[in-house]
């Protein structure tokens, strides 16, 4: 039996667009006009994320979104519209973070006919079946249940983290949501979501490209039918204090040992001091570069595993990116050490490495050179952050959720050159603290672990080839570095319930 609320948001989905609407205020659009760009990019954004999610049907926003993205409209069926897409080279898809819905598309200005109706329908017609829900639901428990707990032990690692940083908040489930909430989610559900969110006062559209003012004025137009709706404001995700060294140990039969640790950090993208940490940061550990420190201590004179980076904001998918990814920032940042896997016996002294390293770099912060060194590396660098058209319009959405009047990539240059050392070193006593933070570890027989971390048991390393004296030296010193856990403030956990709830 259909609720009252389920009834009324379907009743609202199938007579809102009649109505006609009035067009979405052109002065709301984030524009990046490129005369010689043959492609037109765009990004819709809604002010609607998985913070919008209700308790106990985490995952909706993430399902909502891809029931547009992925799925049929009032006007195409599912497998009609990639018959369609197929020949444009063109297509459409969602993205879904905490704060920010995108969808997004991108087609060559000749085929611009053939694939904005297409474009259009998906936002403001879609046909919500069961049978594409079923799919979706079905798809994103597979995720879920399977490819993050079984096929990636390290964004296992980095899910069960943010997850227990952000526990009890707005933020405290990762964007697709949690098993038993996935399961819950009807399409009543979606609909009531849809009518709710994804209103014509809740948008802010972008559009990149060799593209004319005349689909900006159509766009607009067609966004005006969208339901009315002011946006549903979330209070700020306050995550709870950390006390000490809390651990969370995944039991899993795994070939090797994961390791993500971090804190919440209040410091955003577009503040003096956000620059200032990004040069700590980026010689710490800038994301898939080898002269970063851990990647030089840890896999390039250890050889244990294939990367260690640092980050100061939420960056999913580091696995498949090269780059920092757009369109996922946040009200409040996670400052995370991301140790790739390394061999079950050197799990420890990993740790360890990572900690000691960090430690040291909150205690005396960065040498003159260090400093120079990286501030002249990261203005040169930045250029590579955003190479397309997509990229930038990303980036524009994103100055336009911090606030950040003129150009993020802009002004990160010109930061390069106006901050200082004693700056940095100021920002890494203020923002950085070694003793409390958040552990995630996955690994084989996490019992054993547990038992290790409680004793302090020494974890000394070997090696199959010779190693520099200085290597061999700084290894007895990690093999006992401390790293203080309380008993209370440790748990293992089997890697069937992780993302359950």
């Amino acid at each position: 039996m259909r609720s009252a609320a389920g009834v009324v948001a379907l009743l609202l989905l199938f007579s809102v667009f009649q109505a006609g609407g009035q067009p979405v205020d052109p002065s709301t659009f984030v524009l990046l006009p490129v005369k010689n760009d043959p492609t037109i990019s765009f990004r819709i954004w809604f002010k609607t994320g998985s913070h919008n999610d209700p308790a106990g049907k985490e995952g909706l926003a993430y399902i909502t979104g891809q029931m547009l993205a992925d799925a049929s409209t009032r006007t195409h069926p599912y497998a009609q519209i990639i018959d369609k897409l197929y020949p444009l080279a063109a297509g459409y898809s969602a993205s879904v973070s905490a704060e920010m819905t995108i969808l997004s598309g991108r087609v060559h200005k000749d085929n611009l006919e053939a694939f904005y109706p297409l474009f259009r329908d998906a936002i403001l017609l879609p046909a919500f079946t069961q049978e594409d829900l079923d799919r979706i639901k079905s798809q994103t428990l597979n995720y879920l249940e399977n490819i993050l707990r079984y096929s990636s032990d390290e964004e296992l690692g980095k899910a069960v983290l943010y997850n227990d940083v952000f526990a009890g908040s707005g933020y405290g489930h990762v964007e697709a949501g949690t098993v038993a909430g996935v399961r819950s989610i009807t399409l009543h559900d979606v609909r009531a979501f849809y009518v709710t969110h994804f209103t014509r006062d809740n948008v802010v559209p972008g559009i990149g490209g060799g593209y004319d003012e005349q689909l900006v004025t159509r766009l607009a137009a067609d966004l005006g039918k969208l339901p009315s709706g002011l946006p549903i404001k979330v209070p700020l995700s306050v995550p709870v204090r950390i006390n000490g060294f809390c651990v969370t140990i995944v039991d899993k039969d795994a070939p090797a040992t994961a390791i993500s640790m971090g804190f919440p950090i209040r410091v955003l993208r577009g503040e003096r001091q956000w620059y200032a940490l990004a040069i700590a940061n980026s010689w710490l550990g800038e994301h898939r570069n080898s002269s970063s420190h851990l990647y030089q201590v840890i896999r390039e004179a250890r050889g244990l595993n294939y990367g260690d980076y640092s980050y100061i904001e939420h960056f999913p998918g580091g696995g498949m990116r090269n780059m920092p990814p757009q369109n996922v920032p946040r009200r409040v940042q996670l400052f995370e050490i991301w140790i790739r896997p390394v061999p079950l016996e050197n799990g420890f002294f990993a740790l360890r490495a990572a900690l000691r390293e960090f430690k040291m770099l909150v205690d005396q912060g960065l040498t003159e050179e260090q400093f120079q060194q990286t501030q002249t590396f990261l203005k040169k660098y930045v250029l590579h952050y955003a190479p397309t058209t997509m990229d930038r319009l990303g980036y524009a959405l994103d100055d336009r959720f911090y606030g950040i009047e003129g150009s993020h990539l802009e002004r990160f240059r010109k930061m390069m050159d106006e901050i200082s050392r004693d700056e940095v070193n100021a920002a890494i006593k203020e923002h950085w603290h070694y003793g409390s933070m958040r552990i995630a570890i996955v690994t084989k027989n996490g019992a054993a672990f547990r038992d290790a971390l409680l004793a302090g048991t020494p974890s000394p390393i070997s090696y199959a080839t010779p190693k520099p004296q200085s290597v061999l030296d700084a290894d007895k010193e990690i093999a006992v570095f401390p790293v203080r856990v309380k008993e209370e403030n440790i748990r293992v956990i089997p890697v069937t319930s992780v993302l359950e709830r």
